[in-house]
């Protein structure tokens, strides 16, 4: 063990914490020892401690109540106990408390000290564990999100915090920005990943088919229904149930729907026996549902059923800094696939693809980059050589845009540029911060795609 461990040693005999402190030396121990157990308690509520090592009987506190106010503090750290006094009742305390030894007085010191090596040799295993396993969990949720841009760091900040709690989650954005994904990862990224995730799109299955395949139907329950099935809902128990387009249901399969969410119970179409089911709700929509429920077209309290935590997957035209990524990403895909040389796009194709506005977003980008890889023929790509390329605008310097269209361009490039910090932008740009707020606020209300722009301090 390379590391120096802070151990927390509490015991009214002054001879006993003296005795531990030269025991501990040439060890890679950094012993604090109190006699008085509330100034230990002082001690590690400022500095917290990797050990702590107690007598049970103390004058003022017990070793009982000093565990119990640390616990309270930090649930994880490990403890020793030591006393002359054991009981059953004691012992069962503090091992509830986190305790992992209960040594009897008198003790030999080296006993006590093997003890404190396997006792932080096995919490650096499990810390190193738990490590390895968050790694994991985010190798596997990222590896679905490519994109380091503001907008797209801020889901990443929001999927990380929710990522082992069990709440619903609803998640709006444009068509082919890659809400699928961000569902999938929220789910590889969870607590149990090795559940099942049911994936249903609520779009493009029919009323009465999307009602049998979420909730299963019993033999003979309509013309055709020949034998028993069960539901994509029954299948997804203990799992995670992702809803794309939800937006697309009628009002009768939105009470259902509610239902279940409220009561954790489903029936199959023709039975009449509750089955159980505990799924967390994930649900897509490339629509506003809160202005469906003001327009009465989504029921309010599905919605808020539904809306713990709203997810937002900006459009790419809103993070041209993804750009390079995500072509490269599909570049190496693609590719592997059809066994190609490509390496990809040059610097002047590039610049076309940050600036083209991507109407289709990351679906778009993901078709044209495989459109160009399957006909490439040579490692470095060129937009004009290939179909589809007249689609692409041209540069600034090529086309005849107007002075206001530089304008906005020019601002928008810098703004990319500076990671959307408008302080640095009107520095940049040698103009007031409440000028190019405006500037900002009147592209977005030109529907450039600008999030809602507020002045920074």
């Amino acid at each position: 063990m390379s590391k120096t461990f802070d151990l927390l040693f509490i015991d009214d005999e002054a001879k006993a914490g003296d005795l531990f402190a030269r025991f501990c030396t040439g060890r890679p121990y950094r012993p604090h020892v109190f006699q008085r157990p509330q100034e230990a308690l002082a001690y590690f509520r400022d500095n917290g401690a990797d050990l702590v090592i107690t007598d049970l009987r103390m004058p003022g506190m017990d070793g009982i109540e000093l565990l119990h106010q640390i616990r309270q503090r930090d649930c994880d750290v490990p403890a020793i106990v030591i006393t002359a006094y054991s009981t059953v009742n004691s012992a069962i305390n503090a091992l509830r408390l986190g305790a992992v030894d209960f040594l009897k007085k008198p003790f030999d010191m080296e006993e006590l000290l093997a003890q404190v090596d396997r006792t932080l040799s096995h919490t650096l295993l499990e810390h190193e564990v738990r490590l390895l396993r968050r790694q994991l969990k985010q190798e596997r949720g990222q590896r679905a999100l490519i994109g380091e841009s503001r907008a797209m760091r801020e889901v990443y900040r929001v999927v990380e915090r929710i990522a082992d709690v069990r709440c619903n989650v609803v998640i709006e954005g444009e068509s082919g920005t890659g809400k699928e994904l961000l569902a999938k990862a929220i789910h590889e990224l969870s607590s149990s990943p090795e559940t099942p995730l049911v994936i249903v799109d609520c779009g493009a299955i029919t009323e009465t088919l999307l009602e049998s395949e979420l909730f299963g139907h019993e033999k003979g329950a309509f013309t055709g229904a020949s034998h028993t099935k069960r539901g994509l809902l029954e299948s997804a128990d203990g799992g995670t149930v992702f809803l794309d387009e939800i937006g697309n249901i009628s009002e009768a399969m939105q009470v259902k729907l509610l239902r279940v969410i409220q009561e954790g119970q489903l029936t199959r179409v023709g039975g009449v026996r509750a089955i159980d089911i505990d799924v967390r709700w994930l649900v897509a929509t490339n629509r506003d549902l809160e202005q469906m429920v003001r327009d009465g077209e989504f029921r309010e309290d599905l919605y808020h059923r539904l809306n713990v935590v709203k997810l937002v997957m900006p459009p790419l035209r809103e993070r041209p800094r993804d750009v390079p990524a995500l072509v490269q990403h599909f570049v190496a895909y693609f590719s592997d696939k059809y066994q190609r040389s490509v390496q990809g796009f040059d610097s002047a194709s590039m610049e076309r693809l940050m600036g083209y506005r991507w109407p289709g977003n990351v679906r778009e980008l993901r078709n044209l980059v495989e459109r160009h890889v399957v006909l490439a023929d040579s490692p470095a790509m060129e937009l004009g050589d290939l179909p589809g390329a007249s689609m692409m605008p041209s540069q600034i310097d090529s086309d005849w845009p107007s002075l206001d269209e530089l304008e906005r361009r020019y601002i928008l490039r810098v703004l990319d540029r500076a990671d959307g910090n408008q302080r640095e932008v009107a520095e940049i740009l040698g103009i007031d911060k409440s000028t190019l707020w405006r500037k900002l606020k009147r592209y977005r209300n030109a529907e450039i795609g600008l999030d809602e722009a507020q002045p920074e301090p």
